[in-house]
């Protein structure tokens, strides 16, 4: 039986996400993207959701999963969008743009870094943004969207 799209979240990874574990483990642990992807789809199975993964260093592409996330009649969305957040115009304009509800994810709390990561465009944007708690923040923000979308855990 063929996947209805209404169960399907995208979970968006940004820039330089593909170098989790290995870049700046003190400020964004040792867990891997490969990490994140697992967590992500064990946590929406819990809500009966496919959880689509995928991880962009350019910001075009990650405009063109939103469009697909829209296309495809996605539930939700959960991105990271990583440095994109903080200075893409376009990222925001395309989520507003599909009206999926979204959720915004920060591995590091971005609040108790530079200034110039203390504002995010995706974050205005989502209806929820979370930061600070490592990798645990996608679970969280699974469970919020699943909340949001009205839907329950099944086991």
């Amino acid at each position: 039986m063929a996947e209805r799209p209404a169960e399907t979240i995208y979970v968006l990874n940004g820039p330089n996400l593909n170098l989790l574990g290995t870049r700046e483990p003190q400020t964004y642990g040792h867990a891997r993207l490969a990490d994140v992807e697992q967590l992500c789809a064990q946590t929406a199975a819990l809500f009966g959701l496919k959880a689509d993964c995928r991880q962009s260093n350019r910001e075009g592409e990650l405009i063109d999963f939103i469009h697909e996330a829209h296309a495809k009649n996605a539930a939700g969305i959960v991105i990271n969008a990583g440095g994109y957040s903080h200075t893409s115009i376009a990222l925001h304009d395309a989520l507003v743009a599909v009206k999926i509800p979204t959720v915004e994810v920060h591995i590091s709390n971005i609040h108790a870094r530079e200034e110039f990561r203390h504002h995010s465009f995706t974050a205005r944007a989502a209806f929820a943004s979370l930061c600070g708690f490592g990798i645990d923040g996608y679970r969280l923000a699974i469970n919020g969207l699943a909340a949001k979308i009205g839907v329950k855990a099944t086991a």
